[in-house]
């Protein structure tokens, strides 16, 4: 069972229509580098400040627009920039022009350059970075208590 179809595609040689249209070339992907997604993971986390967290210099309050600030009336998901003029630090009463951008809040910690390095664990929010170290001396804790079950 053989069938005379003849499929064939044009070549990079052979013009794409009869209208005489340019030849058909390949494309080249321009190659994506480490360093090149680290700056555009940092371009991407830097871009959006209504979603950066702020931090009072008085007292180390932190306002995290995720979570808004309930006992103000400040609803979740309202941006630092949108607080009026009048907003004042829930804790120490410190003015809006006390408090510090600090970034995203679940952006990596430490330089962008340096994000590709360290095992993948330089691409970690400080939060995961705390449940790793803790959960690394409970389960060193929990290793060291075996031992008193061997006889």
């Amino acid at each position: 069972m053989s069938s005379n179809h003849n499929f064939s595609s044009p070549t990079p040689a052979e013009p794409h229509s009869s209208t005489g249209a340019a030849p058909i070339t390949s494309v080249q992907r321009p190659r994506i580098t480490r360093a090149a997604e680290a700056e555009a993971m940092a371009g991407q986390l830097e871009s959006d400040p209504g979603g950066h967290s702020y931090e009072c210099r008085s007292c180390g309050y932190r306002y995290e627009p995720a979570e808004g600030v309930a006992k103000l009336g400040i609803p979740r998901g309202t941006g630092f920039t949108a607080l009026p003029d009048s907003f004042l630090c829930p804790v120490c009463r410190s003015p809006k022009a006390a408090f510090v951008g600090v970034g995203p809040q679940n952006r990596p910690s430490g330089f962008t350059q340096n994000l590709n390095y360290g095992l993948g664990v330089n691409r970690l929010t400080p939060g995961q970075k705390t449940i790793l170290i803790f959960g690394g001396l409970v389960l060193a804790a929990a290793f060291l208590l075996s031992f008193y079950s061997l006889h």
